[in-house]
């Protein structure tokens, strides 16, 4: 499979997604798109943020906790700004997207996926 067709892979970025929420871990960008066997790049990680997108919108048609928030940048453990424009959004988080409150409301929503896929 190509790069471009993997990331397009709703069900193998599900699954590396819900495999860290099992862990209970956040991923870098970087070592998400290593484990579906990918070296980093910023058009590989736009690409991949737009399949997150796509399992967050359907994991909350369904009622589930978005996977999303999981994937972090690795300079400060928080998601990137498409994150922030949508799911957190969403959420009614109309704050900055770093500090304390950005961090309250990550760690809330990651302890949320955790939880969620856990149990399941």
């Amino acid at each position: 499979m190509d790069d471009a067709a993997i990331l397009h892979d709703v069900a193998a970025v599900e699954a590396v997604l819900t495999a860290a929420a099992r862990r209970g871990e956040a991923m870098s960008y970087s070592e998400t798109l290593g484990r579906l066997g990918l070296a980093f790049s910023r058009p590989k990680m736009r690409t991949l943020c737009r399949t997150m997108d796509r399992i967050d919108e359907d994991g909350r048609a369904a009622g589930r906790p978005g996977l999303a928030v999981l994937v972090v940048r690795a300079s400060d453990g928080l998601p990137g700004q498409g994150w922030w424009t949508t799911r957190a959004a969403a959420l009614g988080h109309a704050g900055a997207w770093e500090g304390a409150a950005a961090e309250r409301l990550v760690a809330r929503e990651q302890r949320a996926a955790f939880r969620h896929w856990r149990e399941a």
